[in-house]
C-alpha cells in the first residue's frame, strides 16, 4: 500500500449546501478511517484556498480517485479540484517503520 496526500479545493459559493451535506461527508470519511483506508483528514484553517487535506492508503492513485469519487462532497460537485499525490512519510505516526 502507498500513502497518498489528497488536496480538496471547495466551491465557496456553496457553503450552505456544504453545511447540509457535511454530516454525510464526515460519516463517509469515518467509514474509510475504520477500514484503515483514511489515515487523517481535515479542512485548511487559513482562508487562502478553502479545502482540505486527506491522507489515504491505497494501491495506486487511480484507486484513491475511485474511492473518493463516492465522497458526498464530490458527488454534489462541492469539490472543484482534487489533487492526488503519492507521499512517503519517513517520520511520524504514518510511517511503516516499526522501530
Amino acid at each position: 500500500m502507498t500513502t497518498f496526500a489528497v488536496e480538496y479545493t471547495y466551491d465557496i459559493t456553496r457553503t450552505a449546501e456544504m453545511e447540509e451535506i457535511r454530516p454525510v461527508h464526515r460519516a463517509f470519511l469515518g467509514d474509510l478511517l475504520e477500514q484503515g483506508t483514511l489515515l487523517a483528514s481535515g479542512p485548511w484553517l487559513d482562508s487562502a484556498t478553502p479545502g482540505a487535506l486527506l491522507l489515504v492508503r491505497a494501491d495506486d492513485a487511480d484507486a484513491v480517485r475511485r474511492i473518493l469519487d463516492e465522497d458526498p462532497f464530490q458527488r454534489a460537485k462541492i469539490i472543484t479540484h482534487r489533487q492526488v499525490r503519492a507521499w512517503n512519510p519517513v517520520l511520524g505516526p504514518f510511517t511503516a517503520r516499526k522501530d
